[in-house]
């Protein structure tokens, strides 16, 4: 496999997750959407510690930080949806008109 093949795949994921989070309007899939294209590059950053530098345990190391990352920002976006719909109960993005009160 080589690096051209890596890095389209993770362009893949980034252009879905793009058009998911800018397309939809609930929160979930927006939430869905953001997590696609966190995990495009996680998938660049990978292919380029696996092919071009010898796959020096950095990468891989960096590798699990950004995913302990990702997960830790899916649990503080996922809360924010839980309070937001308890507060207001909407569920989409258009049912809020601002975030004031």
């Amino acid at each position: 496999m080589t690096l051209t093949i890596v890095l389209l795949g993770a362009a893949a994921l980034i252009g879905l997750g793009l058009y998911g989070a800018l397309s939809q309007q609930s929160f979930v899939m927006l939430m869905m959407g953001l997590e696609l294209m966190l995990n495009g590059a996680l998938l660049a950053t990978i292919g380029f510690w696996a092919l071009a530098l010898g796959g020096m345990p950095e990468g891989q190391l960096l590798a699990i930080i950004v995913m302990a990352v990702m997960a830790v920002e899916m649990a503080i976006g996922f809360a924010l949806i839980v309070a937001v719909y308890r507060k207001r109960q909407a569920d989409m993005t258009e049912s809020l008109g601002t975030l004031k009160h």
